[in-house]
Protein backbone atom coordinates (compact mmCIF):
# COMPACT_ATOMS: atom_id res chain seq x y z
CA UNK A 1 0.00 0.00 0.00
CA UNK A 2 1.22 3.11 -0.56
CA UNK A 3 1.69 5.89 1.26
CA UNK A 4 -1.23 8.82 1.12
CA UNK A 5 -0.31 12.09 -0.36
CA UNK A 6 0.23 14.01 2.62
CA UNK A 7 3.44 11.40 2.85
CA UNK A 8 6.47 13.54 3.58
CA UNK A 9 8.83 12.94 -0.07
CA UNK A 10 12.27 14.06 -0.56
CA UNK A 11 13.49 14.95 -4.22
CA UNK A 12 16.61 13.10 -4.96
CA UNK A 13 18.69 14.99 -7.62
CA UNK A 14 21.39 12.50 -8.86
CA UNK A 15 24.92 13.58 -10.19
CA UNK A 16 24.01 16.98 -11.83
CA UNK A 17 27.67 17.54 -12.89
CA UNK A 18 29.35 19.17 -15.58
CA UNK A 19 30.89 15.99 -16.50
CA UNK A 20 27.40 14.55 -17.52
CA UNK A 21 26.02 18.10 -19.13
CA UNK A 22 25.78 17.09 -22.72
CA UNK A 23 23.29 14.37 -21.45
CA UNK A 24 20.77 16.81 -19.17
CA UNK A 25 19.43 19.37 -22.41
CA UNK A 26 16.01 17.81 -22.00
CA UNK A 27 15.79 16.58 -18.55
CA UNK A 28 17.31 20.01 -16.46
CA UNK A 29 14.10 22.22 -17.21
CA UNK A 30 11.83 19.45 -15.62
CA UNK A 31 14.52 18.67 -13.07
CA UNK A 32 14.82 22.63 -12.21
CA UNK A 33 10.67 22.84 -12.25
CA UNK A 34 11.05 19.81 -9.69
CA UNK A 35 13.01 21.77 -7.46
CA UNK A 36 11.00 24.85 -7.62
CA UNK A 37 8.01 23.25 -6.59
CA UNK A 38 9.40 21.26 -3.88
CA UNK A 39 11.17 24.24 -2.43
CA UNK A 40 7.69 26.10 -2.63
CA UNK A 41 5.67 22.85 -0.99
CA UNK A 42 8.85 22.92 1.49
CA UNK A 43 9.74 19.13 0.80
CA UNK A 44 13.50 17.81 1.34
CA UNK A 45 16.02 18.14 -1.62
CA UNK A 46 18.81 16.14 -1.21
CA UNK A 47 21.67 16.72 -3.97
CA UNK A 48 24.56 13.73 -5.20
CA UNK A 49 27.64 13.90 -6.37
CA UNK A 50 29.92 11.73 -7.88
CA UNK A 51 33.65 11.77 -7.84
CA UNK A 52 36.51 9.79 -7.08
CA UNK A 53 39.82 9.97 -4.81
CA UNK A 54 43.16 10.21 -6.08
CA UNK A 55 44.24 7.20 -4.54
CA UNK A 56 40.52 5.79 -6.53
CA UNK A 57 42.23 6.79 -9.85
CA UNK A 58 45.84 5.32 -9.45
CA UNK A 59 46.68 2.25 -10.73
CA UNK A 60 45.85 -0.49 -8.94
CA UNK A 61 42.25 0.42 -9.02
CA UNK A 62 40.14 -0.62 -5.95
CA UNK A 63 37.41 1.01 -6.90
CA UNK A 64 34.60 -1.10 -9.58
CA UNK A 65 33.63 1.96 -11.39
CA UNK A 66 37.44 3.02 -11.89
CA UNK A 67 38.44 -0.54 -12.98
CA UNK A 68 35.11 -0.33 -15.27
CA UNK A 69 35.78 2.73 -16.99
CA UNK A 70 39.69 3.60 -16.50
CA UNK A 71 40.63 7.11 -14.67
CA UNK A 72 40.73 8.88 -17.96
CA UNK A 73 36.43 8.08 -18.00
CA UNK A 74 35.80 8.70 -14.04
CA UNK A 75 35.07 11.78 -12.12
CA UNK A 76 38.04 13.12 -10.45
CA UNK A 77 36.73 14.56 -6.74
CA UNK A 78 37.35 18.48 -6.87
CA UNK A 79 37.83 18.77 -10.56
CA UNK A 80 35.84 21.14 -13.30
CA UNK A 81 33.77 17.93 -14.13
CA UNK A 82 33.21 16.84 -10.90
CA UNK A 83 31.15 20.60 -9.67
CA UNK A 84 27.63 20.67 -10.37
CA UNK A 85 26.12 22.52 -13.23
CA UNK A 86 25.77 26.18 -12.52
CA UNK A 87 21.80 26.20 -12.32
CA UNK A 88 22.10 23.11 -9.71
CA UNK A 89 24.72 24.31 -7.72
CA UNK A 90 22.58 27.71 -7.69
CA UNK A 91 19.31 25.27 -6.46
CA UNK A 92 21.54 23.27 -4.04
CA UNK A 93 22.63 25.63 -2.11
CA UNK A 94 21.39 25.02 2.07
CA UNK A 95 20.49 21.40 1.10
CA UNK A 96 22.37 18.07 1.70
CA UNK A 97 24.97 17.28 -0.93
CA UNK A 98 26.12 13.53 -0.51
CA UNK A 99 29.43 12.64 -2.03
CA UNK A 100 29.48 9.40 -3.73
CA UNK A 101 31.70 6.77 -5.73
CA UNK A 102 29.41 4.45 -6.95
CA UNK A 103 25.72 4.02 -8.85
CA UNK A 104 24.23 3.84 -5.72
CA UNK A 105 23.78 6.67 -3.76
CA UNK A 106 22.89 4.79 -0.42
CA UNK A 107 26.69 2.94 -0.27
CA UNK A 108 29.09 4.60 2.07
CA UNK A 109 26.96 7.35 2.56
CA UNK A 110 24.58 8.98 5.12
CA UNK A 111 21.58 9.29 2.25
CA UNK A 112 19.79 6.89 4.29
CA UNK A 113 20.10 8.34 7.52
CA UNK A 114 19.27 11.89 6.22
CA UNK A 115 16.37 10.15 4.72
CA UNK A 116 15.46 9.17 8.28
CA UNK A 117 16.08 11.85 10.30
CA UNK A 118 13.54 13.75 7.76
CA UNK A 119 10.92 10.88 8.41
CA UNK A 120 10.85 10.36 4.33
CA UNK A 121 8.71 8.18 3.49
CA UNK A 122 8.88 8.60 -0.65
CA UNK A 123 12.00 9.46 -2.62
CA UNK A 124 11.26 11.22 -6.04
CA UNK A 125 14.65 10.48 -8.26
CA UNK A 126 15.61 12.26 -11.08
CA UNK A 127 18.95 13.38 -12.21
CA UNK A 128 21.81 11.27 -14.74
CA UNK A 129 22.48 8.69 -15.67
CA UNK A 130 19.05 7.14 -16.15
CA UNK A 131 20.45 3.78 -16.07
CA UNK A 132 23.33 3.82 -13.84
CA UNK A 133 22.87 5.91 -11.16
CA UNK A 134 19.03 6.96 -10.92
CA UNK A 135 17.56 3.10 -11.67
CA UNK A 136 20.83 1.75 -8.95
CA UNK A 137 20.00 4.38 -6.28
CA UNK A 138 16.16 4.28 -6.77
CA UNK A 139 16.39 0.40 -6.49
CA UNK A 140 17.98 0.32 -3.39
CA UNK A 141 15.64 3.21 -2.46
CA UNK A 142 12.71 0.32 -3.07
CA UNK A 143 14.89 -2.05 -1.02
CA UNK A 144 15.16 -0.42 1.98
CA UNK A 145 11.41 0.40 1.90
CA UNK A 146 10.62 3.88 0.36
CA UNK A 147 8.16 4.51 -2.01
CA UNK A 148 10.03 5.50 -5.13
CA UNK A 149 9.34 7.11 -8.21
CA UNK A 150 11.36 7.41 -11.14
CA UNK A 151 11.13 10.47 -13.10
CA UNK A 152 10.71 10.14 -16.51
CA UNK A 153 11.83 13.54 -18.48
CA UNK A 154 13.53 14.76 -15.53
CA UNK A 155 16.87 11.66 -16.36
CA UNK A 156 19.02 11.45 -18.80
CA UNK A 157 21.73 9.17 -20.22
CA UNK A 158 23.92 8.31 -22.49
CA UNK A 159 21.54 7.34 -25.45
CA UNK A 160 17.55 6.93 -26.29
CA UNK A 161 17.37 3.29 -26.20
CA UNK A 162 19.30 3.31 -22.23
CA UNK A 163 16.80 5.67 -20.69
CA UNK A 164 14.01 3.06 -21.80
CA UNK A 165 16.03 0.18 -21.55
CA UNK A 166 16.65 1.65 -17.78
CA UNK A 167 12.70 3.18 -17.31
CA UNK A 168 11.33 -0.23 -18.33
CA UNK A 169 13.45 -2.63 -15.49
CA UNK A 170 12.79 -0.36 -12.90
CA UNK A 171 8.60 0.14 -13.64
CA UNK A 172 8.61 -3.23 -14.23
CA UNK A 173 9.95 -4.31 -10.67
CA UNK A 174 10.77 -1.57 -8.43
CA UNK A 175 8.50 1.95 -8.07
CA UNK A 176 6.74 4.00 -10.45
CA UNK A 177 8.14 5.83 -13.81
CA UNK A 178 6.07 9.39 -13.88
CA UNK A 179 7.19 12.40 -15.72
CA UNK A 180 7.17 15.67 -14.46
CA UNK A 181 3.64 16.86 -14.48
CA UNK A 182 2.48 13.95 -12.50
CA UNK A 183 4.60 14.72 -9.72
CA UNK A 184 3.36 18.12 -9.68
CA UNK A 185 -0.14 17.00 -9.59
CA UNK A 186 0.00 14.28 -7.06
CA UNK A 187 1.96 16.55 -4.81
CA UNK A 188 -0.62 19.63 -4.49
Amino acid sequence: MSPPATSLTALLIIDMQKFFLPMTSSSLPNILTLISTFKSLSLPLIFTQHGHSSAELTAPFTNQLVQKWGSSGSIATGSSDWKLIPSIAKESTGHPIVGKNTYDAFVNTDLATLLKEKQVERVVICGVMTDCCCDTTARSAFNRGFETWLVDDACGTASDEQHKAGLKGFGFAFGEVVKTEEVLKRLK
